[in-house]
């Protein structure tokens, strides 16, 4: 009778947001990717792998022989020299895609070390005029970018851009007549800005126009104008969520956020959508290895912007990235629709999923 009840629930430790997020991971994970789930686990556990994303806007040739002399390589040219070798070889001129050579002789230039090489790019260092000459990046998220395509001229929207190493991406691809860049976060668009006067001269900084609208509101701001759509949104950031703890959203009190995550994925794909012109090209893309966050979204947006808007949208094949980039990333061989880049203790990219689509 002299027992007290321990008071569990003032005392008992608090579990780790990265614990819960990777008890979560092995839950839904392991039966999503099989026998592959172990090694994309070490991998999500082990530091991540980062490209060099030339600035083209920076007097940078020396960088050029610096990084080469380092033994790192552009993957996108590298894919480019793969691409024309393939056309006379295996290709008739119909199963050839256009987009299959555009997407890749890009103006971009990214500087990745080979497999299994875990040498640490230097940070990036300014020229005479104070633009800096590279942005360290993972390089899969260069993906969507090389897959969205622009052309010169092109109207281009990216709906949810901070912090902005996408922005920049497409800017270095000197074709955007315009490009709208929005971010619900204001914080977030203040790192938006500090990259872009950190790697944009003025004259290219003023084709741009930063907004902090929310982006499921956008076809009401501008419905029907853009020729591409980039539709990269929040999601559950497995990489950040399985190794910190700040700002995590497996967190206890952003439960119910999370949940929500794939309605609010759902409805800004919608409105990039109704933002995109008849006939656009649209990539919606995350950083979660979730088919919930990622094909499942794609399918209902498909089945709403037919039901709900009589809009026909076309899921563009995007399987030619496998073979293209399969010397620098791990790709899942699984996607129901669009590709999936897994973590890979030898390419440790990603996870980043992306999936084109065209309203027609």
């Amino acid at each position: 009778r002299h027992r007290h009840k321990e008071k569990w629930a003032a005392t008992a430790p608090r579990i780790p947001s990265t614990r819960l997020a990777l008890h979560h991971f092995d839950t839904s994970y392991s039966l999503h990717l099989g026998a592959l789930w172990p090694s994309v686990r070490a991998a999500l556990l082990c530091e991540q792998k980062y490209g060099a994303l030339l600035n083209n806007f920076a007097a940078a040739d020396h960088v050029l022989q610096e990084l080469e002399l380092l033994n790192a390589t552009d993957f996108v040219s590298e894919a480019s020299q793969k691409a024309q070798q393939w056309q006379p070889k295996m290709m008739t001129q119909a199963e050839m895609s256009p987009s299959l050579c555009a997407s890749v002789s890009s103006k971009i230039k990214c500087y990745t070390f080979p497999r299994g090489d875990i040498t640490r790019f230097r940070p990036a260092r300014p020229d005479s005029l104070g633009l800096l000459n590279y942005y360290l990046m993972d390089a899969a998220s260069l993906l969507p970018v090389l897959a969205l395509n622009v052309q010169p001229g092109d109207f281009v929207l990216d709906l949810c851009a901070a912090p902005g190493g996408k922005t920049l991406a497409l800017l270095q691809t000197g074709f955007c007549g315009h490009l709208a860049a929005n971010d619900v976060s204001i914080s977030r668009t203040k790192r938006l800005y500090e990259i872009l006067h950190s790697y944009v001269p003025r004259e290219v900084r003023d084709t741009v126009s930063v907004t902090s609208y929310d982006g499921r509101d956008w076809d009401q701001v501008k419905g029907g104008t853009f020729h591409k759509v980039l539709v990269d949104v929040p999601c559950t950031t497995d990489r950040h969520s399985a190794m910190e703890e700040d700002n995590n959203i497996f967190h206890r009190r952003r439960t119910k956020e999370r949940q929500m995550l794939p309605m609010l994925q759902l409805q800004l794909l919608m409105a990039g959508i109704l933002a995109a012109k008849p006939g656009a090209e649209l990539v919606y893309s995350t950083c979660s290895l979730s088919p919930l966050q990622n094909e499942c979204v794609v399918e209902r947006a498909l089945e709403i912007a037919a039901a709900q808007f009589n809009i026909s949208v076309h899921v563009e094949d995007l399987s030619h990235f496998r073979t293209l980039f399969q010397d620098t990333f791990s790709f899942f061989p699984g996607c129901r629709l669009g590709e999936l880049v897994l973590p890979h203790l030898t390419a440790n990219f990603g996870p980043m999923y992306f999936c084109k689509l065209r309203r027609m």
